[in-house]
């Protein structure tokens, strides 16, 4: 298998090479004193490395490639962002190389250790969704459980960069953010899409503007969707939400989604996204300030509660408009508020808390997730079966992020359990 450059880095990011000593290009003996930071941005492969070269101690950045010659062909010798390189690492010398400034630069070759090799080929030719399948349960818990705990810290820093491009966009409103990430996570994946465009299209401010009343919030909510355009239903409520969301539309000039866009196919009734826009109507209407009452809850319990709110009246005897059903309340489930606190209110807190230093924020986010009990889904089903069985709601998001940032696209080489087991270094205690 003709290995990617990245295996190089990782061999001497974690100095799995066997040489103590090498010898350079020149004849010159060099020792490596400190590998270096790895860059992950443009740049020389690894900053702050640390080299002897004939008792003379070098500090500077290290440089790696397959060949010599590819130092030329990515243009390095004319930029000068690479004059600082100190040590060219390759697996082959084909050529001299100069900087930018015509210094030369010493090369030294290293070598893909055989069990490094076939370890990392088993892993990039596996047919299993996670490729390490068959050594996941020779990974030591310890391994295990700092590695989930660094994938919550990381699902959650993505998260933090999508909320700051809708901060951006909001003008730093986080009232504003937090209504459009609330209204899209209340479209329980199926409708998340329609869900945000509905919000996107309806300001919180208006919404703000009729918090003392539900029935206008949801003639907005449910005129906006597009739910509101069928002529064949004659139902009372139906017709009075209609004929308030035309005079808002006037009022504020708001132009409507698409109906069809919000979809109900293979969807319990509980979960109709009728049912899902007056559970939303319902938290919306309970203050002008959503985000701060977010803020003062301390804990999940008391955030639940601040979710497990009714929808309107006419709701307890409908899952659509039009057809009448058996009274029944309509709280969000256990389930649904679990997934809002996970989706929605974890990762607004730890960007709010992030964005202004506020650290207790940070953990705060933390804490809720370990409170919550593990998510029920594929990802989390398949890695149980394999061994690892998540403890709480961290747990369980952290899975997600291993499955889809590394297991997906088979980043095995930027894995904490894919550096175990490409290095033989696997420990079970």
């Amino acid at each position: 298998m003709n290995h990617p450059e990245q295996l190089l880095h990782y061999i001497w990011k974690y100095k799995l090479y066997s040489n103590q000593y090498f010898t350079s290009s020149e004849g010159d003996r060099i020792e490596v004193l400190d590998t270096g930071i790895l860059n992950s941005n443009a740049g020389p492969d690894f900053f702050n490395s640390k080299i002897k070269i004939a008792n003379k101690t070098w500090a500077g950045n290290i440089e790696i490639h397959k060949s010599s010659s590819d130092w030329k062909r990515h243009n390095h010798h004319t930029d000068s962002a690479y004059n600082s390189i100190i040590l060219h690492v390759v697996e082959n010398i084909d050529c001299e190389i100069y900087t930018q400034d015509k210094r030369k630069i010493p090369q030294i070759t290293i070598e893909i250790p055989d069990n490094v090799a076939s370890n990392y080929t088993e892993l990039l030719t596996s047919n299993l969704t996670i490729p390490c399948t068959n050594k996941l349960k020779s990974i030591s818990k310890f391994h295990i459980n700092s590695l989930l705990y660094t994938l919550l810290v990381e699902r959650l820093e993505r998260k933090t960069n999508d909320i700051y491009t809708l901060l951006d966009k909001f003008n730093n409103s986080w009232d504003e953010t937090f209504y459009v990430l609330l209204s899209r996570n209340f479209g329980f994946g199926l409708n998340s899409e329609a869900f945000q465009r509905l919000a996107l299209s309806l300001p919180y401010f208006y919404i703000q503007k009729h918090s003392d009343s539900i029935f206008q919030i949801e003639a907005l909510l449910f005129g906006q969707a597009g739910l509101l355009e069928n002529d064949t239903i004659l139902d009372d409520y139906f017709l009075q939400l209609k004929r308030e969301y035309q005079f808002l539309r006037k009022k504020y000039t708001l132009n409507n989604l698409d109906g069809f866009l919000f979809k109900s196919l293979r969807v319990r009734p509980q979960g109709f996204p009728q049912i899902r826009i007056a559970q939303l109507a319902a938290v919306l209407q309970q203050s002008k300030r959503l985000f701060s009452h977010v803020l003062e809850k301390e804990d999940a319990n008391l955030l639940r509660l601040f979710f497990h709110i009714n929808a309107s009246e006419y709701w307890q005897t409908h899952y659509t408009f039009g057809k009448p059903s058996k009274k029944k309340t309509k709280f969000p489930g256990d389930s649904s508020i679990n997934t809002i606190l996970i989706n929605t209110v974890a990762p607004i807190l730890f960007a709010y808390g992030k964005k202004n230093n506020i650290e207790k924020l940070c953990i705060r986010a933390l804490t809720i997730l370990e409170e919550l009990k593990p998510e029920r889904n594929s990802i989390v089903t398949e890695f149980k079966k394999h061994g690892i069985t998540p403890l709480n709601s961290g747990d369980t998001q952290a899975l997600i992020q291993l499955r889809k940032e590394y297991c997906n696209q088979r980043k095995c080489l930027y894995c904490k359990i894919g550096y175990q087991i490409l290095s033989g270094k696997i420990e079970t205690v």
